[in-house]
C-alpha cells in the first residue's frame, strides 16, 4: 500500500543550521530519486521534539534522544552520502508499507 500522501520529513542536528541543512539537501536528492512526495524541514533537536514527523533522520547523538518521534528514525554517519540514505529510506518505507 503506497502512501497516499506528501511525507513530513525532518532533518535534524544540534543547532538546526549546518549539517541538518547539509542533510536536507541530501535527503531531498534521496526522496526525488524514490519518487517519494515529501517535505523536507531542517531543524534542531530541541524544535523537532514538539513535531509529528513521518521521518526523522540525523546523527546517532540526536536520533537516540527522538526515536520514538517518528514511525521511521534513519541514523545517519555520512550527511553527503545519498546512496546511502536512498538504500536506508527505501528499506525503512518498504517496511512500512509506503513503497
Amino acid at each position: 500500500m503506497a502512501l497516499d500522501r506528501r511525507l513530513e520529513v525532518l532533518a535534524v542536528c544540534g543547532v538546526g543550521m549546518g549539517s541538518s541543512l547539509m542533510l536536507k539537501m541530501t535527503a531531498e536528492d534521496a526522496l526525488r530519486s524514490l519518487d517519494v512526495d515529501a517535505r523536507v524541514e531542517n531543524t534542531d533537536i530541541s524544535t523537532a521534539r514538539g513535531m509529528s514527523p513521518d521521518v526523522v533522520i540525523g546523527q546517532g547523538m540526536h536520533t537516540a534522544e527522538i526515536g520514538d518521534l517518528a514511525p521511521v528514525v534513519i541514523t545517519v554517519t555520512d550527511f553527503l552520502d545519498r546512496d546511502g540514505l536512498e538504500k536506508r529510506l527505501r528499506e525503512a518505507f518498504t517496511a512500512q508499507g509506503w513503497l
